[in-house]
């Protein structure tokens, strides 16, 4: 498979190609339709050299507009030179429109005056019908390749050739309304050769403004409205709860789209990442190669459970939240209660502090709840942890093979680790038990397991017993 950068330098290839085609087909044209627009003095072919010379002058725009916007993004062009190519169909606008006016004018002066004499013979119409076919191929070529590479540059050339295509052909009916005025001896029919110019003019002036409003649109960052709402449509995919933003913009053949997103503030950070991660793929399935920046905000679903809001909350608050309880009240109201941890550094009336401005924006956040009491516990992670003496580690171990031996316990302590914080020993083990045995037995067991431990070991602070069943077998 060929890299992205072979992809890229065969993709500037076949576009420089069919610029450099449509330029050789244009030289041709203009010289062809100058030569005998001079020999038969019709102004609807010498309207065509001059069409065909500015589209001469636009291809020749269009070949050095593909080499350059093939440049790749630099530091003063972070999204690279595509607008380049957006600059050059402006370029072709204004002067295909300026040359409109000229033709126009000289149409009006000709149906005015009785001078002009148009002189038609079999080179006309075969200058007029090689035009055609010349135009007919390159148009389709320019079509293809600016279709396959998306060359606005490419496309405005394949649109101005396959306008050609019609404009020759009303000029050939406006020399054959001449030839029959030489035949018929009807003076009028002569004008049609002016008509056929306005006519020309006028297909030019339209296939102009049109191309100049997408120009304009895309200079100026600009897209169609049902895009946009086909990207924030394509990127609702499962997790996401709101799109609030959506922007995209085009730089020449390159597209670039922004998007913000929100899902609920409890999902995982892997499960965010897949969330995005199918997001872009979704944006790409619309603009093929686009380069897509998915920015996702986590925000509180309508569905979050009051556990999940808690500790939430607690963490904005830079604390933490265990043991939360609900009781229904006898007045019909709710009441909250939890264990709120705080640094271990802090006072009394610190501590009090930021417990207050956590219930107070626990009741903006819960107005269900009408009571919230906190039991305010440090967190022991400022204090200075070190290895408990032999001694401790010792007594602890005792006392655990003691519980062990006893009946109705049914809890084999091992892996145990003892340290010392603040001068309370910090015990650490775990704890095998029957794999069938009730969770809820399970802490009960261990709760009686811990009050043992308090009980004959002296200043025992922090207990952590780890459940699993006999062979092994933990919890991630």
């Amino acid at each position: 498979m060929a890299s992205h950068g072979e992809g890229n330098s065969e993709a500037e290839r076949e576009k420089r190609g069919a610029a450099l085609n449509s330029v050789i087909a244009a030289v041709f044209l203009t010289l062809f339709k100058l030569v005998v627009g001079i020999m038969t003095g019709s102004l609807g072919i010498l309207a065509e050299v001059a069409h065909s010379g500015l589209d001469l002058v636009a291809a020749v725009v269009t070949l050095v507009a593909v080499r350059l916007s093939g440049r790749p993004a630099d530091e003063e062009h972070l999204y690279g030179h595509g607008k380049i190519e957006n600059l050059s169909a402006l370029f072709e606008t204004l002067l295909l429109l300026g040359t409109c006016a000229w033709i126009i004018y000289e149409a009006v002066r000709r149906l005015l005056s009785d001078e002009v004499h148009v002189e038609v013979n079999i080179w006309a119409f075969v200058v007029m019908g090689v035009a055609i076919a010349v135009d007919w191929s390159r148009s389709r070529m320019l079509y293809r390749t600016a279709k396959k590479y998306d060359s606005q540059a490419l496309e405005a050339d394949a649109l101005h050739f396959s306008t050609d295509i019609w404009s020759s052909a009303v000029v050939i009916v406006g020399l054959g309304f001449v030839w029959l005025s030489e035949r018929l001896g009807i003076p009028g029919l002569a004008k049609a050769d002016a008509i056929a110019a306005l006519i020309v003019a006028g297909i030019v002036v339209y296939v102009s403004l049109q191309l100049g409003t997408r120009t304009v649109a895309a200079l100026i960052d600009g897209v169609p409205a049902s895009l946009r709402e086909e990207v924030a449509h394509a990127v609702r995919v499962p997790g996401v709860l709101d799109v609030r933003q959506v922007r995209v913009r085009r730089s020449g053949p390159e597209s670039f789209a922004d998007v913000r997103l929100t899902v609920a503030r409890d999902t995982p950070l892997e499960r965010t990442h897949e969330i995005a991660t199918a997001a872009e793929r979704a944006v790409r399935e619309i603009l093929p190669g686009a380069d897509v920046v998915v920015q996702v905000d986590p925000v509180r679903s309508d569905h979050e459970g009051v556990l999940t809001s808690v500790r939430m909350l607690a963490a904005q608050h830079g604390l933490g939240a265990h043991g939360v309880r609900i009781y229904d009240l006898q007045s019909g109201g709710h009441l909250l209660e939890l264990h709120l941890e705080v640094s271990d550094t802090l006072t009394v009336e610190e501590a009090h502090r930021q417990a207050t401005a956590f219930e107070e924006a626990l009741r903006k956040t819960l107005p269900a709840i009408d009571q919230v009491t906190t039991h305010i516990e440090p967190t022991s992670d400022g204090l200075i942890r070190k290895e408990a003496s032999g001694a401790d580690e010792a007594r602890v171990r005792e006392v655990l093979a003691e519980l062990e031996a006893e009946n109705g316990l049914g809890c084999h302590p091992h892996e145990v680790t003892v340290r010392k914080i603040g001068g309370e020993l910090q015990v650490t083990f775990h704890c095998a038990m029957d794999a069938e045995l009730p969770i809820t037995e399970a802490h009960t067991l261990t709760e009686r397991v811990e009050s043992e431990l308090r009980n004959r070991v002296a200043n025992l602070g922090r207990v952590v017993i780890h459940v699993e069943p006999p062979n092994g077998e933990r919890a991630a």
